[in-house]
């Protein structure tokens, strides 16, 4: 079986042992409608379903591999394994929790070099897959066969992005072509999660992590000084509501205005002075 040295590997057992060898001849791009790390992804495949891909790639561009690309993985319906022998490699990639977001930059630049090991390891064709069937390259949604019973992933902006940048990516990058330019893109905060997290994560036990993306306010609130940098550990907890509300106090609220649970004014004030947006 074939491992990607770009990749972490982080084999899943018994699934790579037990299941049949493929021949790949296709790379179909998925988003896993959660911000999971890779890690986070092994440990679902593991633990929680006996569907997997080969690939997981994080929002900060990290891939992790779980199974070797000459053998089937089972995030593809009928491609997973055809007939003939051959097969589908996948590769999930954080999201937020409707798949709608786009890839960072940091996503695609991971899944154009994925793609261009694919094609010199194991001779994937440059070229997006015409049926289902066919070598090449593809996202999850584009063929029926593809999908049990149906599927929106990827979302519309991660099509855009396939179109636009990943398979150009991908083409020019093993050919010697010019560079594909991608635009610079800010990563997102789901408002509804980050108010889910600072409501529910000062009363749960330890520092459990609810939301990814309640690092990127607290590294926010860091730099504005109102947040210890050793608390800036993923957990909404009372030290970050407290930051967070003196936050809303700088900007001029106060009483229940300021009361440490992120408003979509008072995020985007904060998102325009450390880089990201909020969705």
């Amino acid at each position: 079986m074939a491992w990607y040295s770009g990749a972490t590997k982080r084999e899943l057992q018994p699934e790579s042992d037990s299941q049949p060898a493929i021949r790949p001849t296709q790379l179909i791009l998925h988003s896993i409608a959660a911000p999971w790390s890779g890690e986070r992804m092994y440990e679902y495949w593991r633990d929680s379903t006996n569907l997997e891909s080969h690939f997981g790639c994080a929002y900060d561009g990290s891939l992790f591999q779980f199974i070797g690309t000459e053998t089937r993985a089972d995030a593809n319906a009928s491609a997973n394994r055809r007939a003939d022998g051959t097969g589908a490699v996948s590769c999930e990639s954080a999201s937020n929790l409707e798949h709608t977001d786009p890839w960072t930059d940091a996503q695609i630049a991971s899944l154009v070099r994925l793609g261009v090991w694919l094609h010199e390891r194991h001779g994937l064709p440059l070229r997006v897959c015409r049926t289902w069937d066919d070598p090449g390259y593809g996202y999850h949604r584009m063929f029926a066969q593809w999908s049990l019973g149906g599927t929106a992933c990827p979302g519309d902006a991660r099509v855009r992005q396939f179109t636009e940048l990943v398979f150009p990516g991908i083409v020019a990058a093993a050919t010697g072509g010019p560079a594909v330019e991608i635009p610079a893109q800010r990563p997102a905060v789901d408002l509804a999660e980050l108010i889910a997290a600072a409501r529910s994560d000062p009363e749960r036990a330890g520092t459990p992590v609810t939301y990814m993306g309640t690092r990127m306010v607290e590294n926010a609130l860091v730099a504005e000084g109102l947040l210890a940098e050793g608390l800036a550990d993923g957990h909404y907890g009372t030290a970050t509501v407290r930051a967070y509300a003196e936050w809303q106090r700088r900007l001029g609220y106060s009483g229940s205005d300021a009361d440490g649970i992120p408003g979509r004014r008072s995020l985007a004030r904060l998102g325009d002075r450390h880089g990201f947006t909020v969705a």
